[in-house]
């Protein structure tokens, strides 16, 4: 499951509803990863309570901050019998920097391949992919230099996933890398909005927004004399814009039928627990590798107390 940032957390919680269910539901044994987060445990605490107010009863928490800490057997261990695995928001770079080729990141990768659940919101989402979108600037027009790659936990092969899509404008620096990479096919989610990727390879859109899918297998560019930060000329991406319910076949790179919505209701949230979960979303709403608001926030929270 790779998910857009931002999803519904106090409401109807349909995302987080079938990350549950795929997981094994009140059988699940989730493990909360948050290393992309500069919020620290609050990002692992905020999830640990969702969960388990949805019905998880084992809901463990990791957030190495070190490539030692990932590489640690007893952290890797904690792996072991996962049905459901959740990557925070946050920073993908400093995800797969600390995660990437560790004990930590190939026990998400095995966990994957017997059969659990990996789920990953924002940053989370980034780095499943083989090829990750490390950081870039926002835009309409693809650019030259305007995205910069790097390599993520590889749970997705050929394909480039960008969140927030429509939100911070990124639909620029998704068709610069497939413009560069035409055989990757570019993923850009929205906020709240999920693309469930099944065993046979094929994708179903759940949420309040849409995924936009570029194929560039077709495209004719001239990125590779695009110079400096100039706008880069692409022709004929195949570009899909897919809301809730409908599928695609990640494979074969066309449309599939209509699925029916289904609601997965979940329970409100009130009360000061209500609100402190309130804050806590839009603090990990704004995280991201483009935005380091929250961390300097963070910081002169600190200093503050400091001073006291």
């Amino acid at each position: 499951m790779i998910i857009g940032g931002a999803e519904d957390k106090l409401k109807d919680k349909v995302i987080l509803a079938r990350f549950v269910k795929l997981a094994g539901g009140s059988h699940a044994s989730v493990v909360v990863v948050s290393t992309a987060s500069s919020l620290g445990e609050e990002a692992t605490d905020l999830y640990r309570l969702l969960l388990r107010g949805m019905g998880v009863a084992r809901v463990t928490g990791l957030r190495p901050l070190t490539r030692d800490q990932a590489n640690d057997r007893d952290i890797a261990m904690a792996l072991k019998d996962a049905t459901g695995i959740f990557l925070t928001g946050g920073n993908q770079l400093r995800l797969s920097l600390v995660v990437g080729g560790t004990r930590l990141g190939q026990a998400i990768v095995d966990a994957h391949l017997r059969g659990a659940v990996v789920a990953g919101t924002s940053a989370g989402a980034s780095a499943v992919s083989s090829h990750m979108m490390a950081f870039g600037a926002s835009g309409a027009t693809p650019k030259h230099r305007m995205a910069q790659m790097s390599a993520g936990l590889g749970l997705l092969q050929g394909i480039v996933v960008d969140q927030h899509f429509e939100q911070r404008t990124r639909l620029g620096r998704l068709l610069s890398v497939v413009a560069q990479s035409p055989s990757l096919l570019g993923l850009g989610l929205d906020e709240d909005t999920a693309a469930v990727v099944h065993h046979d390879n094929t994708l179903e859109v759940l949420g309040r927004g849409a995924i936009t899918i570029v194929d560039g297998s077709l495209m004719v560019t001239d990125a590779f004399q695009a110079k400096g930060h100039r706008p880069m000329m692409v022709s004929g991406a195949v570009l899909h814009s897919l809301p809730s319910g409908f599928r695609f076949d990640l494979q074969a790179r066309s449309l599939l039928p209509h699925l029916s919505q289904v609601s997965e209701r979940g329970r409100r949230l009130a009360g000061s627990a209500g609100k402190r979960l309130n804050r806590l979303a839009r603090a990990i709403a704004a995280e991201g590798a483009d935005s380091f608001v929250v961390e300097r926030q963070r910081r002169r929270k600190d200093e503050e107390e400091a001073s006291e």
